[in-house]
């Protein structure tokens, strides 16, 4: 029988920490846990080898993108998952060019957790493994032309992590459709479509998934305003009569602007054009 997976987790809240070594123990693997980059880099210079690291983005000391970046050059083999609270797209796209193989919003599911792990350690063998390494290599040696031309075209002088226009991120295609950049940013607003994840200015909403595919696909078809009808065709998946559509929009757009306001009170994302439908606010202050 082949020995558990060696999982090496890396926070510096003790709560966390222990929950998961507690679970992570429970379901068989072999885990060790520290409270710092610096603790898990002496373990590993040290010679100690791990299958998998869950790794905290927000450290006393050396950041985890610090400790991310010096654990590929240490053990290139062991798989890493970020943890994140804050779940910025710059922190996102820094955490997979540098090779990590998922990201999770902290407090995570222990069934989404597991399968994460599940499957970086599938990725662990030799010829996925080698995929990985060569779509690593092209996506770090893509320059702003190359970004720029995977855009469709974008403006003179952005910057790749700091200036976003509606820009889709050239990161890591979805599972369920691989010609599907995963990264979707518009102002304030991100969407990651692998995670099913919206967040404002870096923080997480809490949205259902009618209320996530909603706002994602208004995102996605931003400045445009889109009709009830298109919305209920396109994200409820069924045709009903102008009345019906406008009532199960409203009611659903109502809920997503609450849940804004729960995190910025003085911001209005979407707005209404009345008689005509929704769209995503260009102005975002």
């Amino acid at each position: 029988m082949a020995p558990p997976a060696r999982i090496l987790v890396v926070d510096d809240e003790e709560n966390i920490r222990s929950s998961l070594q507690e679970m992570l123990s429970l379901s068989g693997y072999d885990v060790i846990a520290v409270e710092s980059g610096e603790a898990a880099l002496k373990l590993v210079a040290g010679q100690e080898k791990f299958d998998l690291a869950l790794l905290d983005i927000k450290l006393e000391g050396l950041t985890g993108i610090e400790v991310l970046a010096m654990l590929r050059q240490l053990t290139p083999e062991t798989v890493v998952i970020i943890l994140t609270a804050n779940a910025s797209l710059e922190t996102a796209v820094k955490a997979l060019r540098y090779g990590a193989h998922d990201y999770l919003f902290k407090p995570c599911k222990p069934t989404e957790l597991q399968e994460s792990i599940k499957r970086g350690l599938r990725n662990r063998q030799p010829e996925l493994r080698q995929q990985a390494l060569l779509h690593q290599l092209d996506f770090l040696a893509s320059n702003l032309e190359d970004i720029r031309a995977t855009l469709g075209g974008q403006k003179e002088g952005t910057s790749f992590l700091t200036d976003f226009d509606n820009t889709t991120v050239a990161s890591p295609p979805t599972e369920d459709n691989p010609s599907q950049p995963r990264f979707l940013q518009r102002g304030r607003l991100t969407v990651d479509f692998l995670r099913h994840a919206v967040t404002l200015d870096g923080q997480l909403l809490d949205l259902s998934p009618t209320e996530f595919d909603l706002l994602a696909y208004l995102i996605q078809q931003a400045p445009r305003v889109v009709s009830p009808q298109e919305l209920t065709i396109n994200v409820k998946k069924y045709e009903t009569d102008e009345w019906a559509a406008n009532e199960a929009v409203r009611q659903n757009i109502y809920r997503i602007r609450q849940k804004i306001k729960e995190i910025n009170n003085d911001i209005d994302i979407i707005r209404t054009v009345r008689g005509v439908g929704y769209t995503i606010e260009d102005n975002q202050t």
